[in-house]
């Protein structure tokens, strides 16, 4: 897909740059006026991705993770990848609750807050090579 506006950027898998993955979605979006809401909705959906991929991609080990973020036609599009472990089982990991990783505390809503606060969530992920998500969301137009 062709977009009207993007960027691609790639940062180290630790836990403190999830707040500037944050920060630079939120920089991108401020530039199509969206409401307070859906800035909130996007920078949470993209924070449980971001978190996803340190924690569960890479367990610790070091490695990169990548953030897109794409505008075209009043739509948002936007993709966090790592190169890491990969899912074993992505349909049981989108399930509510469900964490691979109890020992840590983790609430396993990761996916289920995605799917709350975008339109579409995919995923593509496998064994070895790393997870991809992909998110999209319509911003409201005035």
């Amino acid at each position: 897909m062709e977009y009207q506006n993007e960027f691609r950027v790639f940062f180290a898998a630790k836990s403190q740059n999830e707040a500037l993955a944050r920060i630079m979605t939120a920089a991108f979006l401020s530039q199509y006026d969206p409401t307070l809401s859906e800035i909130t909705d996007i920078k949470t959906a993209v924070s449980e991705a971001v978190t996803n991929a340190i924690i569960h991609g890479y367990e610790e080990k070091s490695g990169d993770v990548e953030l897109f973020c794409g505008y075209n036609d009043g739509k948002i599009y936007i993709e966090v990848a790592d190169r890491g472990m990969g899912i074993t089982d992505v349909g049981q990991a989108r399930e509510p609750l469900y964490t691979s990783k109890p020992e840590l505390e983790r609430s396993g809503m990761g996916f289920t807050i995605m799917e709350t606060f975008m339109e579409e969530v995919r995923v593509e992920s496998k064994q070895g090579e790393g997870t991809r998500i992909y998110m999209e969301k319509t911003l409201t137009t005035e």
